[in-house]
């Protein structure tokens, strides 16, 4: 078990990245997991080798990532060269699987084909708009948003390809449409198309089995073992425990540092990517902190303990619990976590137990 937490890690730019920019960091994991927004932001910039908040941001708005909801009906940052081929092959499940959804909301065709109109003259010439903007839009036009009506509506023409996030206005996320948000790129054949995803998450991710791969992409198994089968001669197989797990032939990592501790944000991709987590958190722990891999301080590559995050005016608590109890040496190793993520943000944090 060491050696595929050492090997993540490192693979997951996590121990010693290798980037610089926010566009290599998600073109290289694939995509990353978004819905918390401020959390994803963390997310990228601790892997790449230097980074502040507003680096991050720059990116989005310079559309050298996209976010959006290409895969598990969940929001997403992904590369713009990735997003057509992403929607048009991981969405069509997610869309199915909630017909019952929008059913039980009152949505039918006819609302999202209106919609989809309303949507493009609202903000066709580069125009973008916000979540509340965007719901007036349809009020107006006698659509009605309530009941999570408006975010199935969003959710949907997102993963049509019609809408993404823009960059944020204030504190305001925006949206944008996807044709003049991203210029367009050709579109792969499917084969091609989740073989390049395969190999992606398996050199990105790996090491890992196909479960995991078929859990974070959000495709049947006939389609998630298809895929491996055609890039397998490209990648390394070791079995642990009798199960076969994919990852880099290259994959050599460094040793783990005891001395390093990585504060996760809720969603991260070195816990939500793996359907089989017990690797890295005893699932004691784990039902402690929920199936959505909640803020974690990850020590020796083991997540060990929980954060959460308050601002109060210009100064950052870090509120932070232990399974068990911390021992000084590990105190000190967060402590360094910590004074990373205040340069992340640009304010200064302090730390208080978690009641």
């Amino acid at each position: 078990m060491k050696d595929i937490i050492r090997h993540r890690l490192y693979r997951q730019q996590l121990a010693k990245p290798e980037f610089a920019t926010a566009g290599e960091v998600v073109s290289w994991l694939g995509a990353v997991q978004g819905q918390d927004y401020l959390g994803a932001l963390w997310s990228i910039g601790q892997r790449m080798k230097k980074a502040v908040e507003a680096d991050i941001e720059q990116a989005i708005a310079d559309k050298s990532i996209i976010r959006t909801w290409p895969m598990r009906g969940t929001l997403h940052f992904v590369a713009p060269k990735d997003i057509r081929w992403m929607l048009k092959y991981l969405t069509p499940r997610v869309m199915t699987r909630a017909a019952g959804i929008y059913r039980q909301s009152g949505l039918e065709n006819k609302d999202f084909t209106k919609s989809a109109k309303l949507f493009e003259k609202a903000l066709e010439g580069g125009k973008q708009l916000t979540r509340d903007e965007m719901y007036d839009v349809l009020e107006r036009n006698k659509i009605s948003t309530g009941d999570t009506r408006g975010l199935h509506i969003l959710g949907n023409l997102a993963q049509k390809g019609l809408i993404c996030f823009g960059a944020r206005k204030g504190k305001q996320q925006t949206f944008a449409l996807l044709e003049e948000w991203v210029p367009p790129a050709s579109v792969p054949d499917k084969d091609e198309a989740l073989a390049e995803l395969a190999l992606r998450y398996f050199t990105s991710h790996g090491p890992a089995t196909v479960a995991d791969f078929m859990w974070w992409a959000g495709l049947t198994k006939a389609d998630a073992v298809a895929a491996l089968e055609s890039v397998k001669h490209q990648l390394a197989c070791e079995t642990v425990e009798g199960e076969p797990y994919w990852l880099s032939p290259s994959a050599a990592a460094p040793r783990i540092s005891a001395s390093t501790a990585y504060l996760l944000p809720t969603y991260d991709e070195y816990g939500i990517a793996y359907k089989e987590r017990s690797t890295i958190i005893d699932p004691l722990h784990y039902k402690k902190i929920g199936n959505f891999m909640t803020s974690s301080i990850v020590i020796n590559g083991r997540i060990e303990g929980i954060w959460r995050r308050t601002v109060n005016k210009n100064k950052v608590v870090l509120e932070t619990k232990s399974f068990t109890s911390f021992s000084p040496k590990q105190n000190s190793t967060i402590a360094t976590a910590v004074k990373r993520y205040s340069k992340f943000i640009g304010m200064a944090c302090t730390v208080q137990p978690l009641k």
